[in-house]
């Protein structure tokens, strides 16, 4: 499967994002499309705005397709990744959240499927940077044998971890994610000690999971994901091991790895 010419789509569609996803029901097993525009939106697809033709030809002019066209080709060859269809869609540029913390732009990832909402305003590294950290997270879910309903905390930062790190091994840190910088090495080590482990074991479907993930409520900001960053990279730097080479290891190794130090 390659990079779905979603624009041609949202030529047509834009203004009824509900109809669009009218195409990609066969793709999420009993759900009726607007439930998965629901699901979407929450992870960052557009809310039509009155400019939309507007935003459909920048992103064209911007050639956001053929960039991540080329960038799948050559990550699915590096990673010996899955060949999954990619979904490209507008992002929604009134999220202050999305804005913040992820300039602008989010995806979405599953073994067999793979969604990006981007902005306008993104330039080809940003985009490659995501269509990275997203991939990644496609082939972890495929090389990872556990069922994502089963993932645990640790599973979900270690994911989150990856990703961003194979974006930092292929782009340096300029066009890594802000929260990866929120904190030092000795604070995340305590975070992790104290707030991170502790919780470990805590099931995706648990409100908790999430509050910890997202540093939602009392935790600290992004609290998952940063610990997460800071275990693969420490890992990574300990032992010279690739992100390729990380994809099949279980989530435990880095958990053991980092409490042992």
């Amino acid at each position: 499967m390659s990079v779905i010419r979603t624009d041609r789509w949202l030529a047509d569609l834009y203004d009824n994002p509900v109809t669009i996803c009218e195409k990609i029901k066969g793709l999420f097993d009993g759900a009726d499309a607007s439930e998965i525009y629901d699901y979407l939106t929450f992870h960052g697809m557009y809310i039509p705005q009155k400019n939309g033709s507007i935003i459909v030809r920048k992103l064209k002019e911007n050639k956001v397709w053929d960039i991540v066209q080329n960038e799948k080709k050559n990550l699915q060859k590096r990673w010996k990744g899955p060949s999954i269809p990619v979904f490209i869609f507008p992002s929604d540029t009134t999220n202050e959240i999305l804005n913040r913390e992820f300039h602008g732009k989010s995806g979405l990832a599953f073994k067999d499927k793979l969604f990006l909402f981007v902005s306008e305003e993104n330039k080809e590294a940003e985009i490659r940077s995501l269509f990275t950290h997203e991939y990644n997270h496609a082939c972890r879910l495929s090389k990872y044998h556990k069922d994502e309903e089963e993932y645990v905390l640790l599973d979900t930062i270690i994911l989150e971890g990856m990703a961003e790190n194979a974006v930092r091994e292929r782009f340096g840190t300029e066009f890594m994610s802000n929260w990866t910088s929120y904190y030092s090495n000795e604070e995340l080590e305590k975070m992790w000690r104290r707030l991170v482990y502790p919780n470990r074991k805590v099931l995706k479907v648990r409100s908790k999971h999430q509050d910890i993930l997202y540093g939602l409520r009392s935790y600290p900001k992004m609290a998952g994901y940063c610990v997460g960053y800071y275990l693969v990279n420490q890992y990574m730097e300990s032992t010279g091991l690739s992100s390729k080479d990380l994809l099949s290891i279980h989530s435990e190794m880095f958990a053991s790895f980092a409490y042992k130090k």
